[in-house]
Parts: C-alpha cells; structure tokens; sequence
C-alpha cells in the first residue's frame, strides 16, 4: 500500500509537541528548550520527514527563487544565458524560474505576476531594448539586466562589450588588407547594434578608412537578412571584399548567398560573425567569428543580483565581459581554432 510522506503534524505527536513547536525547530529558532529540540529532531529522523524548501524559505521572508525573462526561450544565446544562470542559482540554493515577453505589455503583466505576489526575490531580464519596461519593475526591487547597456546608474547589468568586440573584428578584417568592408547590423534599436556599429566606425576611423554609409545594411538576426545583405550590396554594384555580419546566423546568411552566387570565400568575400554558435565551425568554410561566453553572462548576472538580494554591493555596476576573436577559414585560407 501507498504510504503517504509524513507531514509536520505526524512529526508533532511522534514528539508530543505542538505543530508550532516542530516549525520553530525546523527554521532554527532560538526560541525551543534544548531538550523539546532533541525530541523534535528525533521524531523527524525517525518518521524521515522532509521540510518544505518553500515553506522554510517563505519563514526566512523569502522564496528562494529567482526569475529571467527573456524576449524568448528557443534562441540559443538567449538560452546559453539562463543556463549558466541557472546553473549559478543552483549552486547558491536557489530556484530559477524562465519565462518569455517580448513586448512592454506582457512584460508589465508578467513582472505584476512575479513581483506584485512576491513569488520571486530577484529578477534577470535579458532585455535587447533598453525601453521603458524597466520602468515596470518596482523602486528598490533587485533587478539585473543582461544584454543591455543602462543610462541609469541604478540599475545593474552584465553584457558583453559590444563595441570592443565589432572593433576587434573590424581590425582583423584590416590586418588581413581588407579596406572595403561592409557592416549588417542588427536590429538598430537595440544597444548592441548601436554599440557594434561603433566599434566598427572606429576600427575603421583609426586606418583613415571613411565610413561608407551605403555599405551598412540593417538586419534582424535572421539567416535571412544577411542573404538580403549581399543581395542589396550586388545589385547597388557594391560588393565589398569583407563583411562584418552582428551575428553568426546573419554571417550564416551571407555564406550561403555568396555560394549561390559564384563568390569564392575568402578570397573574393571575408566573412565575420559575433556568437561563435556551435555549428560556426561547421559551416561553409567555417566562420571566423567573436566568441561569447553566454553561459558566464548569466553566471556573473546570477552572481550580481544575490550581491544585490543580500546587499552586499551598495551602488549597482555595469559589468562588460570580452569576446575573443576566433579565426577560421572564412576570413584566412589557413586557420584554426
């Protein structure tokens, strides 16, 4: 026969104490005779009685669970984040709950959902826009953002260093004696497009090459939108020698155009990404790109926000994280790893 888990009342009369009493020992109170704690501690070991992690968190004034909220859940950097989130939650004895908004209004409702009813102690908001959400969460409330660059000091975030990045692989494009060179952005509401593209300006400004304005094709992230890249750069009759693509699949999208097009890569087209996506380096040829480190993203947005939660940090930061440039054989005949 089925034998149900013991509750905190079977623990009470194996102990013969109040129900009370037992929550009192169990959440360590200094307030139980040393000898009514022996009986309790005894009863529970004998009956194998487990407390609840909630019951006891709620007892301390918290849930010991935290929140991310991502714009989605199936794009694999936005997923890298909140696995090493989570991972970094568990660690620390915390639960981390995922949940997707893509809009001021879903967000709104569902920080009212998780904050207004005190379900969680902390929020990460991956967060590509700096809009007005932030204004959804409440005053004094901890919050860390990833992914995006803050102009209110208050609010902590943790991001990689877009600019120095773009301005990385734009140099690498130049060392290897390119001097037209494309950009196709993400994106340009968004802080790392903006933050990308000016790394690229200044790679660009610092070798006295001018920054052609029609060379920038503005994209979305897709496969799809670096393919039109190339497409709107043939039919201008503008084909540069390089293509600094914002990310992997956009890169991704510029490969397969230039196949389909004749072009030889890398020597009649370099191509450049920012991710280092697992499959980078099985394209075709393999994509030379900026890797990030996206589960330590999240790692370092778990680590800041119980800093905050415990109070440990008494002004919030903007940690920027380095990308490395990983150089394969869609930008050099000869490369590696």
């Amino acid at each position: 026969m089925h034998r149900s888990r013991p509750t905190i009342r079977d623990v009470a009369r194996e102990a013969g104490v109040s129900h009370q009493t037992v929550s009192r020992v169990i959440n360590e109170s200094a307030d139980v005779l040393p000898e009514t704690r022996a009986r309790v501690e005894a009863a529970i070991e004998t009956l194998g009685f487990r407390p609840s992690a909630i019951a006891r968190s709620m007892a301390h004034g918290r849930t010991n669970t935290l929140a991310c909220i991502a714009p989605n859940l199936t794009d694999y950097t936005l997923a890298s984040v909140i696995e090493g989130a989570e991972i970094e939650a568990r660690q620390n004895g915390y639960f981390l709950l995922s949940s997707s908004a893509n809009d001021p209004e879903a967000f709104r409702a569902l920080v009212d959902e998780l904050v207004g009813h005190r379900r969680v102690d902390g929020l990460i908001v991956i967060n590509p826009y700096m809009d007005e959400r932030y204004q959804a969460i409440p005053e004094n409330f901890p919050v860390v953002f990833v992914g995006a660059k803050s102009h209110d000091k208050s609010i902590c975030s943790v991001s990689l260093d877009d600019e120095k990045a773009a301005y990385d692989a734009t140099k690498h494009l130049i060392s290897i004696g390119h001097r037209q060179i494309a950009l196709v952005t993400g994106p340009m509401e968004e802080d790392c497009s903006r933050d990308r593209s000016a790394g690229y300006a200044r790679a660009l400004d610092e070798a006295g090459i001018p920054v052609d304005l029609t060379m920038t094709i503005e994209g979305d992230w897709s496969a799809t939108s670096g393919q039109d890249a190339l497409l709107s750069l043939a039919e201008q009759g503008r084909l540069p020698s390089a293509i600094f693509a914002q990310n992997d699949r956009m890169a991704l999208g510029v490969l397969h155009t230039a196949r389909d097009m004749g072009l030889r890569v890398p020597e009649q087209l370099a191509v450049i990404g920012v991710d280092d996506m697992p499959l980078s380096s099985y394209f075709d040829p393999p994509l030379t790109t900026m890797h990030q480190d996206m589960p330590r993203i999240g790692l370092e947005a778990t680590r800041m926000l119980l800093k905050v939660i415990d109070r440990l940090i008494e002004q919030c930061s903007q940690m920027k994280l380095s990308a490395q440039l990983i150089i394969r054989q869609s930008t050099c005949n000869k490369g590696g790893d």
